[in-house]
Parts: structure tokens; sequence; C-alpha cells
């Protein structure tokens, strides 16, 4: 997959290299949960079937934080690991268009006529819910029509679970309420947060569950404080451990910095400066303060039995 990065509008190299027959997926695309995956498939498939390159149209900055949204709180899937899916997924091309201010203000038509039509497009793949141009203007049926004569465009019906479409904003509030069971569900993956290991306050190793304090290294939708059983990657390897994510309580009060420690099962080697993924995989408990070290560390082995105990099955 060939990533490439545009803005408005679109310049000549851009259209003299990239301009050709091609199937395009379009949208945000965050999180690429089930409902995208199938947005994607449908893409994939067209482009088969007509024998063109499957293409997928992107937008970064998210709209929402450019356009300062009170409900914007980070990215379910940023876009290093958004790329590196849709790389698996099978896309041959990821247009990243920048979004801005003055993007923002462009209009439906001006999308169809200075960013799709220059690109030589066959299809539009769109989600259900599709918005485009100022103050989300356009949408699928709009699409449609602003093509005509120049490409088709098939929108792909909701992705549906128990009744309810699968959506971004769904996956978030899942996540905020702690239901990481049905964030994953939807998401049709683990929920996972990258970060790098840097030195803490050195407490775990004092009362014998060794931790890495994770940095977060992309502006990610934080779930839920809480314990959490987790796989994590680390390299090739594959490991098991529990993650507490909060303020520490029993240590600290009156704070807001959220830590992410993570103690992994039957590990001795030393993680300072590498690079993790945490997989969230099962919700334990909330996290709450202790009124001694000793009623911590108590909860802290029950927490680890659980977590090695839902864990097991992934084996």
């Amino acid at each position: 997959m060939e990533t490439v990065h545009i803005s408005y509008p679109l310049n000549k190299e851009i259209i003299e290299r990239f301009a050709k027959p091609q199937i395009l997926a379009l949208g945000q695309f965050d999180g690429l949960h089930l409902g995208h995956v199938s947005v994607i498939q449908a893409a994939i498939k067209e482009g088969a079937a007509h024998k063109v390159p499957t293409s997928l149209m992107t937008f970064y900055p998210h709209p929402k934080e450019v356009m300062k949204k009170g409900d914007y709180d980070g990215y379910l899937t940023p876009a290093k690991e958004k790329e590196e899916l849709l790389r698996l997924a099978g896309v041959d091309f990821l247009y990243v268009v920048e979004f801005n201010q003055d993007f923002s203000r462009i209009s439906p038509k001006e999308f169809v006529t200075e960013m799709l039509l220059p690109l030589q497009i066959h299809t539009a793949i769109v989600g259900f819910d599709f918005r485009f141009g100022h103050k989300g203007e356009g949408e699928a049926d709009m699409l449609k029509t602003l093509g005509e004569g120049h490409f088709q465009t098939y929108t792909v019906p909701p992705f549906v679970i128990n009744d309810e479409k699968v959506s971004s904003s769904g996956i978030r509030k899942y996540l905020l309420e702690g239901n990481i069971a049905l964030a994953n569900e939807w998401l049709g993956r683990p929920y996972t947060l990258s970060g790098t290991v840097i030195h803490g306050e050195k407490r775990g190793r004092t009362i014998g569950f060794p931790t890495a304090n994770v940095e977060l290294t992309e502006p990610y939708v934080l779930p839920k404080n809480g314990v959490y059983a987790v796989v994590v990657k680390h390299g090739e390897d594959e490991l098991h451990g529990v993650m507490n994510i909060g303020v520490k309580p029993t240590f600290h009060s009156g704070v807001s910095k959220r830590w992410f420690e993570v103690h992994v099962f039957d590990f001795s080697g030393n993680l300072y400066g590498h690079d993790l993924r945490v997989e969230l995989i099962s919700y334990i408990r909330e996290e709450r303060k202790f009124q001694s070290i000793e009623e911590l560390i108590s909860q802290i082995s029950k927490d680890a039995e659980t977590a090695r105990s839902l864990l097991k099955s992934l084996k």
C-alpha cells in the first residue's frame, strides 16, 4: 500500500501521478470497526471485479479536533495504527487529506469537482452515514448526484450487532463506561494502546508486582479508569498481564494525571525505553483507594489471578 498525503486543492503532480480508474472508499474511519471494515471490503471486492486499484480517502487531523468540537476526546485508531490496519486489509492507495479550516469551508460540489473528479475514480464507496463538505451538508445521495456521468456511488448499509448500528461514537461510549467487551466486539479486535516504557515511581517492585509505566505515544480515546486483563505485544513476543489505568488514589490525592501501569506475568527483563502495544481484553474492576499497602497487595494478587484466568482461553 502506498500512502499519499494530499491537500486541497489537488496539485498537478498528485493528479498526474495518481489519476486513474480506481475504487475509492471515503470516510474518517476512526476505529476501523466492523462497520468500516464492511465498507472497505465492499471497495476491495469492487476493485477486484473491475480489475482496478482499491483506494481509501481519509482526513487528518480529525475534523472534530480542528473544529474544536466539545465532544472530541482523541483517536480510536491514531494515524500510524490506521495505516497499518489498512495495509493488512489489502488497500492499494491511502489518501490522507489535510483537514484544516480552509478545507472545512469547501462546498460538497467543490469537494467532488476538485478532489474526486481529478483522480478519475471509477466508483465511490461510502457508509450510510457519510457526510462531506461545509458543515457536513453533503451526504451519500448528494455524492451520487454530483458524481453522475463521472463515477458511480455505492452506499454500504449499517453493520448491525444485536439490533444496534456499529459506530465510532458507540465504541467511545463503551470505552468510557469500561465496557471493553462490547467495544472490542464492535471493533472486531481488542482496543489497543501503544506507548513507550518510562521510569515511574518504582513502587511496584517494592511490593512484589513490578510494573511497566507506559507513556502513550498518541492522543487515544482513554478508557474508564480501572484494572484490565491485557495482552502485551513486545516485539515478536506476546505476553499476558494486568493493567491499571488511573490516578493511583492510594498514593495520590487531588491529582488528575492518569498513569498506565502494566504488570507483565512471568517476565523479568528490562523494558525501559521499549515500545509496547497493550491490548485491553477484559475489564476487571474500578480503581479505588486502599487503606493500607497490605490491602493493596492482596487486591493486586486477586486481580492478577483473575486476569490469568480470563486470558487462559487465549493461549
